[in-house]
């Protein structure tokens, strides 16, 4: 995959690219991991940098696989709105019409959540760090910084 800085944008719109990439990875990503009862979930909150830079692998890599699910679940069901996918809401993957669709939707959860903790975290701890991002404009910076970090060594390697 080719790293954002390799496309020849200028400065100003490659901040803002980038701006809106790490809001899209957020987002997405927080639509496919669960954030249920989202005001206890931030409570008294730590973030180490070990856990920022883990939060961080752990966007990057769900964005294709989520990415992927989103095409073959759009492909299956055809032109019709893809619902809101939760892993953790059972009735959420069960709008999903379609057998084949909530099978693809199901198999980007276990992945996503294998992912996750592969990079050094629990599904807890990654819900509580995307709840946060959304209320802590300090943490939201220290997470977009460390996802540029990555992808700047991406783009040297």
């Amino acid at each position: 995959m080719e790293s954002i800085n390799n496309w020849g944008f200028p400065k100003i719109l490659h901040k803002r690219i980038t701006h809106s990439l790490f809001l899209g990875l957020i987002t997405a990503t927080s639509l496919f991991v669960s954030t249920w009862n989202t005001k206890a979930l931030a409570q008294n909150l730590s973030v180490s940098n070990n856990d920022i830079v883990s939060y961080a692998q752990a966007l990057l890599a769900i964005e294709p696989v989520r990415q992927q699910a989103f095409r073959e679940i759009k492909r299956i069901i055809g032109s019709g709105n893809i619902p809101q996918i939760v892993c953790n809401e059972p009735d959420s993957i069960n709008s999903l019409t379609n057998q084949e669709a909530r099978d693809v939707a199901r198999n980007y959860c276990k992945d996503s959540q294998a992912i996750v903790e592969d990079k050094g975290l629990t599904i807890e701890k990654f819900n509580k760090i995307t709840v946060e991002i959304s209320r802590n404009n300090g943490l939201k910076k220290r997470v977009y910084d460390q996802l540029l970090q990555l992808q700047q060594r991406k783009s040297l390697s």
